[in-house]
């Protein structure tokens, strides 16, 4: 599967790197690695940033880890490494110089030569858009970066962006990472997606599995999860969320699979998507995802998930 209009061959999966140095220590993270690795996912997402909200964490720690286990591997140039600069405290920006030395720390963490796609991790309307992206080519030409992508851009400064690198040939982004699966549906086709199609641009969403939600072990009567994200994937209890999970338990009975794996089947066969995202912090976590990488859904069913996770245009 190709990334847009790059030369990115990446598996149908991303792994998110977020769990590394949060929920999942450095051996655990190892073990997933592994099992995704394993079964021949080779695209993986980190940021500068993660993970520094953990107590103790200063940003970077998945980036770390993520690098430790490539040098113990070996197999590099099979791998598809994407981090993103502009969301951790003190390099909160897009300028050329917080880019500059967030790229030189990256690579850095991870051992590498080369980044193989890098986000904007966040808008910066304060920095000029030819600045930030002069500073992104910099990096393209030099080779430090092959592509540069978008994250949690509007349609409006997603557009903008690109009419920038068109008209100072300068870099583009080829991709959109954003927030969309199931139960959060409206923001992104509302608004993003239109300027997706409109710019021949991919989506890469993350939270596909809405912090857990669509795993099925949130329920409306069910026992407590001890999780750092419980609380916002409970709130999807209101409103449509148990019809939702009501009817990826179906199909997934009828596959003899995982509601995880049904979601992101979804999710991957919606118009703009390439290939969605989802973290793990343990090996079983990564389980019930994998049966995604083989699952094919019949046109009914996609009909259905459309149907009951609809919102009102």
């Amino acid at each position: 599967m190709r990334i847009g209009n790059s030369d990115l061959e990446v598996s149908p999966l991303c792994l998110g790197g977020n769990p590394f140095g949060w929920t999942a220590d450095e051996e655990t993270s190892f073990a997933v690695l592994d099992a995704f690795a394993q079964a021949g996912g080779n695209f993986f997402d980190t940021a500068d940033r993660y993970t520094f909200h953990v107590p103790g964490n200063s940003g970077g720690e998945s980036e770390t880890i993520i690098g430790r286990w490539l040098k113990t591997r070996g197999d590099r140039d099979q791998m598809v490494i994407a981090t993103k600069v502009g969301a951790l405290p003190g390099l909160d920006n897009l300028r050329p110089e917080t880019i500059r030395q967030a790229a030189e720390d990256s690579l850095r963490r991870l051992g590498l030569d080369h980044i193989d796609l890098y986000y904007a991790h966040v808008d910066d309307p304060g920095t000029p858009l030819a600045e930030t992206l002069g500073a992104f080519d910099e990096l393209v030409r030099s080779g430090k970066v092959r592509h540069i992508a978008a994250s949690n851009y509007t349609a409006a400064r997603l557009s903008a962006a690109l009419e920038t690198s068109d008209r100072e040939g300068l870099a583009a982004y080829v991709a959109l990472q954003a927030e969309y699966n199931l139960v959060q549906r409206e923001n992104y086709e509302r608004d993003l997606a239109p300027a997706v199609t409109r710019t021949g641009l991919v989506c890469l969403p993350y939270v596909a599995l809405a912090r857990g939600f669509l795993t099925g072990k949130y329920r409306p009567d069910g026992p407590r999860v001890d999780s750092p994200r419980a609380d916002q994937a409970r709130a999807h209890l209101d409103g449509k969320g148990p019809a939702v999970l009501a009817t990826l338990e179906e199909v997934a009975a009828a596959h003899h699979t995982t509601m995880a794996a049904v979601a992101l089947a979804w999710l991957a066969v919606q118009p703009t998507v390439a290939t969605p995202l989802a973290g793990a912090r343990n090996p079983a976590q990564l389980a019930d995802l994998l049966p995604y990488l083989t699952l094919r859904l019949a046109d009914d069913e996609i009909a259905l998930l459309d149907q009951v996770s609809a919102w009102t245009q």
